[in-house]
């Protein structure tokens, strides 16, 4: 027995905020001193390193939960099926619905449990749980999936990545500029044993590496106790681009394909610099140049939306969406990521 998506559906929000909407921030050190450079000095560089234009922010009258329900009827439409025959919904995020002007994440009830109500399914079999799992939270809950419809548990699974990080970040910090707003969904069933998913692995690193990314106070310290998201920077770098490479050679050992059988790379929306990097070093192993159009990106445009970026880059994909790139049957890709946690994990699936 195989698993396969058999429908996708995504949510972009249609604020777009560009980089010259940072020209006037006032962007601050760790230890709340200043830049020396100016603000132009410090988009370009940015623009530089992450390949980041342009991201995407909700409006105000719309949560995580909001999005990723949109994103869902969408993903349920395109599999044709009926949403009461749904036996799993796992919701991967990591700070609850954050409502606009709040700081504090509200996870109660659980936003899987959200996302059910609003698309109405009255089946009381059908179990909806959050999966915490940092940016890698999407990858593993399809991952999850493919254990419940294999087990025989379930027979039909839909897997939601949604975040809006633009309200928990620290105006202050110029790693702000990053994040973005996002949702995508998949349903998942049983296939043919030839086709879905092929292989997988997981890991989690937390010896030293738990708190690269982390809550943290604000780069201006007048009083203001509300915590942000925080990273070491420069240590997830150098982690992801030893293990996320290691971690997908290995996956596709698994599967039993050759890596020249491999048409497309869809990465976690990280950072482009690093996405290449790690890409890259993958191909090392095999004494191989980077194919042209391996690795499809949305970051340009989208931003770094966290557990949202692979399944709304999926979706755009197969929408036709983004240039110069497209699916067919018979098609072997990675689905690879790295997050909180530190996490990495990697799928290889045949369409």
């Amino acid at each position: 027995m195989g698993v396969s998506i058999i429908g996708t559906g995504s949510y972009i929000p249609e604020n777009q905020i560009k980089n010259k909407a940072f020209a006037k921030q006032e962007f601050l050190n760790s230890d709340g001193s200043s830049f020396q450079q100016t603000n132009n000095i410090i988009i370009e560089k940015f623009k530089g390193i992450t390949g980041i234009e342009e991201r995407r922010y909700v409006s105000e009258d719309l949560n995580t939960s909001d999005i990723a329900f949109l994103a869902s009827e969408r993903a349920i439409l395109d599999s044709g099926i009926d949403k009461e025959d749904l036996d799993y919904i796992i919701f991967a995020h990591n700070f609850g619905d954050v409502s606009a002007g709040e700081s504090q994440g509200d996870t109660l009830p659980s936003l899987a449990s959200r996302v059910k109500h609003l698309l109405k399914i009255r089946n009381p079999n059908c179990v909806a749980y959050d999966m915490l799992f940092g940016c890698p939270g999407w990858i593993e809950g399809v991952i999850q999936a493919n254990a419940f419809i294999k087990s025989g548990i379930a027979k039909r699974c839909l897997v939601i990545g949604a975040e809006t990080l633009s309200r928990i970040v620290d105006p202050y910090d110029r790693d702000s500029m990053i994040y973005a707003d996002g949702a995508g969904a998949v349903v998942l069933e049983a296939s043919d044993a030839n086709t879905g998913i092929m292989s997988h692995i997981s890991a989690s690193y937390t010896l030293k590496e738990a708190h690269y990314l982390f809550y943290g106070k604000s780069y201006n310290s007048s009083g203001n106790e509300t915590k942000y998201i925080k990273m070491l920077g420069r240590k997830i770098y150098e982690f992801a681009v030893t293990h996320v490479p290691n971690a997908m050679v290995e996956c596709l050992r698994k599967s039993g394909f050759d890596v020249a059988q491999v048409r497309k790379i869809l990465i976690h929306q990280a950072n482009e610099k690093m996405d290449e990097a790690i890409v890259s070093r993958f191909y090392g192993h095999f004494n191989m140049e980077v194919p042209e159009h391996i690795m499809p990106m949305t970051i340009d445009k989208l931003g770094n939306s966290s557990v949202a970026t692979i399944p709304t880059l999926l979706d755009q994909i197969l929408k036709g969406k983004v240039k110069n790139h497209h699916l067919h049957t018979g098609d072997v890709i990675i689905f690879a990521s790295v997050g909180a946690g530190m996490n990495i994990n990697a799928i290889v699936y045949k369409f």
